[in-house]
Formats: structure tokens, C-alpha cells, sequence
């Protein structure tokens, strides 16, 4: 290649345009338009994205945490959300280039937005948005401010109607509703196909009804609901459901014929009911399970194999347990493949994770905690076989007796069983305890597979060593 003298090859902009808003589109709205600078080229450029994403978070001052803000920081922050939505959207010809994503990202304070949620409905009202996701941010907990900011978006909701009727993902945090609101928030975004609600509720021990034509996916987190009521969604697919009250049942499932991806998340006391998942499930048949406890009680009553366990483990394929206590018996996870003849692979994380464990022992008398996190449970079905297991991943795993026993009994059980990961411990950058690393040398591998292995006939390869990234992404779906 040569070169003109005193000029420099821009390759970069020698690349195709749609290479060009291909890279553009990775980037969030405010560095992209800071592109437009460049040349003439760039800013036509810039008219052309199909992922619009802003974010209130992208304005903040260096070094600065969103909790410390003040309200009138705040406010000048999402008017700085506002003036760059303006500023993009004021280049593009009308109905030209249709934006695949319109998110917008903005913190309810003591503003009411109104100005976002306009500037939102004049865009999908000029151009074609296939997707548009609202994210509403609060970082106070107080019970009074939570009742407060509930008004506030309802404010919001009831001056932008424009805006909600075309969303198709709505994520809401720390936010206190009527009786009524969310159902009728429901009604107007008739394209919703995504909810998010954290710490919502409509005061203490409320029930949330759902009926909704599109809704796909649904993820309700530590929101004090006495009950989740899923009413009519026939396009479910994908449930989160986490922190839950226990003094009754905490879900009622009605007409969800596709739902097929389950995460549920709880923290168990000692007296913490036990959930049976014929009846927690009943009425689905779903493929994929994660079931998250926290490092501490096993909150899951092991089940003989019924009619109504059978049938929501009928398609089951893919069970992830995440964060079983360390220390005890895992042979009650064996009912699951009892119940489910299709499971291909099951997964598990053993780990008493300190970030998310309470070692204070007078704190855990106080809540309290249980002193046994364990469950125990004897297979009713002698002899059972599995056909379809595949694949077992044990992430933390150690050459205590109980792990190795329960490999063991795995291997018996699933006769076609291929592939067998043992991962040492998670890591995580905020606990200082070191991960485990066995097993550490050939000699101890070879070992441990003898161990694992003797009297077994069995084809199953063990394998050691780093995580491959796709248990890890497994590990985190739904």
C-alpha cells in the first residue's frame, strides 16, 4: 500500500458503511454520536443505527457512584438523556432506516421525566422501532419514598401513554404501585414481551394478577407479594422468580401453555416451608430448571415419582442447581432424574459463597438461619435406570466421600452418561477466600478416577481443569 507524503491511510473509514454501522451499533448512543464529528460521512453514519441505547448512567460524573447523586444532579442528567435522544434522532429521515432497539435508561427522582417519555413517543410515532425498552432506576429503599416514587411513574406512565403503548420491555426497580396500577400499565403496552419488576409490590403481602397477551418473559425479584398470579400469558416462555413470602402458596399458575424456562431463587430460614415443585409447577411442562439457594437451606422437598410430578418433568432437559450448601448429602437431587426420563444434562454449583452467607452466629440465631441446610431422601425405585443423562457438571467439587459417592451413584443410575466435569470452586473478586484447585496433579487425577470409577461399567470421560465458557453460561441461564 502506498501513501501520499504528509498523508496517513484511513482504513478505517474505508470500510463499507454497513461494516461501519454494524461497529456503531455495538456502541452506546453517546459515543456513537461522538463520531459524527469525524466528517460528513460519519454523521450520515450516525443516521443510520439500528440499536439506539442510552443510558443516564453513561452522564455520570467520573469516579461518581449513581447512590451518591443529588436530585438536582439528577435532573440534569436525564435531561442530558433527553437532549442526546434529540440530537440523533433530529438526523434521521423519517421511516428511511428502521431502529431494531430503542432503549432508554433514566432515574426517577425528584423530576418526573415526562420530557423522556415524549421524546420516546415522537420517535416511534416517525419511525419504525421493532423494539423500545424503558429502564426506571431508583437507589432509595424507605418505605415512605417508595410510595412516593410509585406516583411518580404513574405520573409519568399516565402523561406518556404514547410511549407505553409501543414499549416492548419495561424494567421497573424500588417502586410502590396501587392496587390497580400495574394492571393497567399492563393493558396500555399491548407489545409488552418483557417485564422486569424488583422490589415492586403494591404494599406489604399484595397480589399480583398477570394477564397479558404478548408477555414472554417475566422476572419478578424480592417484590413482598403474598402471591403471583399468572393468569392468562399464552405467549410465556421464560419465568425468574426470586425472594418470595411463605406464608402461603406464592404462585398460582394458570394458562401458560409455552412456558418452558424456570429460575427460582430463595432464601431459606429454618422455618421456611418446604416447596414441593408438582404443586409450586403445576400445570407446566417445562425444559429448562435453575434452582438457586443462596448457600443456605435446601428449600426443595425430594419427591417420590406421582402423576403431577411427571408431568411437569415430563420435557424437562436441563436442571442447573446453583449454590447448594457445602457439606452435604447431594443424593436428593437423584428424584429429579427419577421424574424426568428426557434430562440431559444436570448441573450444580456446591459453594458456601461468604459475599452471600451470614457467619455472624448470633445474627444467624436472631433471623434464624438453619443449622441443617441439608435434606435427606431415599429412593423409593430400586434398580432405576436413566436413559438420557448425558452431561454432569459439578462446579466445586472436592474429594470428600459424599462427592464422590454421589458421582458414583450418578454413573450407576444414567447408563449412557458420556461426560463427567468436576470444576473446582467459583471465584469471586469480593471474598477472599481462595478457590479450591483440586485436583492438583496428574497423579491426583488419576486417582480420583479410579476412585470414581472401580466396579463401575461405565463410558463416562472425566474431565478437569478450567471452565469451559459454556458451563459458565449455562450456569447463568434463565
Amino acid at each position: 500500500m502506498t501513501m501520499q507524503k504528509g498523508k496517513r491511510a484511513d482504513r478505517l473509514s474505508a470500510l463499507p458503511d454497513d461494516i461501519l454501522v454494524n461497529i456503531l451499533d455495538r456502541l452506546n448512543l453517546r459515543e456513537a454520536a461522538r463520531t459524527s464529528v469525524l466528517s460528513r460521512r460519519w454523521t450520515q453514519l450516525c443516521a443510520k443505527l439500528s440499536r439506539l441505547i442510552i443510558s443516564a448512567q453513561h452522564f455520570l460524573p467520573e469516579g461518581v457512584l449513581c447512590t451518591d447523586i443529588s436530585d438536582n444532579e439528577l435532573v440534569r442528567i436525564n435531561a442530558a438523556v433527553v437532549q442526546a435522544m434529540e440530537s440523533i434522532l433530529t438526523r434521521r429521515n423519517p421511516g428511511e432506516h428502521t431502529i431494531r432497539l430503542l432503549s432508554t435508561t433514566f432515574y426517577l427522582g425528584d423530576d418526573v421525566p415526562i420530557s423522556i417519555g415524549r421524546a420516546v413517543g415522537c420517535a416511534m410515532a416517525a419511525h419504525l422501532v421493532e423494539n423500545a425498552k424503558f429502564s426506571v432506576m431508583r437507589y432509595d429503599m424507605d418505605e415512605d419514598d417508595l410510595v412516593t416514587a410509585g406516583r411518580k411513574f404513574m405520573l409519568f406512565f399516565d402523561a406518556c401513554p404514547s410511549a407505553f403503548g409501543g414499549l416492548t420491555t419495561l424494567d421497573l426497580e424500588n417502586l410502590r404501585f396501587g392496587e390497580s396500577d400495574i394492571s393497567n400499565v399492563l393493558i396500555t403496552c399491548k407489545r409488552l414481551k418483557h417485564l422486569r419488576l424488583y422490589h415492586c409490590d403494591s404494599g406489604d403481602c399484595s397480589t399480583l394478577p398477570l394477564e397479558h397477551a404478548h408477555l414472554s418473559e417475566l422476572s419478578i425479584a424480592h417484590c413482598r407479594l403474598a402471591q403471583v398470579q399468572l393468569n392468562w400469558l399464552p405467549q410465556l416462555t421464560k419465568m425468574v422468580f426470586e425472594g418470595w413470602l411463605q406464608f402461603q402458596d406464592p404462585l398460582f399458575i394458570g394458562h401458560v401453555p409455552l412456558l418452558e424456562a424456570v429460575s427460582l431463587t430463595n432464601l431459606a430460614l429454618s422455618y421456611s416451608r418446604m416447596v414441593e415443585l408438582s404443586e409450586f409447577l403445576s400445570g407446566t411442562s417445562i425444559r429448562d430448571l435453575k434452582l438457586e439457594f443462596n448457600s443456605e437451606k435446601i428449600w426443595v422437598q425430594p419427591e417420590c415419582p406421582t402423576q403431577s410430578l411427571a408431568s411437569v418433568f415430563c420435557q424437562l432437559r436441563f436442571v442447573n442447581l446453583a449454590s447448594l450448601p457445602e457439606g452435604y448429602d447431594l443424593t436428593w437431587t437423584m428424584f429429579i432424574l427419577e421424574a424426568a426420563p428426557l434430562l440431559k444434562e444436570l448441573y450444580m454449583t456446591v459453594w458456601d459463597h461468604a459475599c452471600l452467607t451470614e457467619t455472624d452466629e448470633e445474627k444467624r440465631k436472631e433471623l434464624p438461619y438453619s443449622e441443617n441446610k441439608g435434606v435427606e431422601w431415599d429412593s423409593a425405585a430400586a434398580g432405576f435406570q436413566h436413559h438420557s443423562l448425558a452431561t454432569l457438571v459439578i462446579i466445586g467439587f472436592e474429594s470428600e466421600d459424599c462427592f464422590v459417592s454421589y458421582v458414583r451413584h450418578v454413573m450407576v443410575t444414567a447408563v449412557n452418561l458420556a461426560d463427567v466435569f468436576l470444576y473446582s470452586r467459583l471465584e469471586c473478586g469480593n471474598c477472599e477466600e481462595k478457590p479450591n484447585r483440586y485436583p492438583w496433579t496428574k497423579r491426583q487425577r488419576v486417582s480420583l478416577k479410579r476412585r470414581l470409577a472401580a466396579g463401575i461399567e461405565s463410558f463416562a470421560i472425566f474431565h478437569f481443569g478450567a471452565k469451559r465458557p459454556g458451563h459458565v453460561a449455562k450456569m447463568e441461564y434463565p
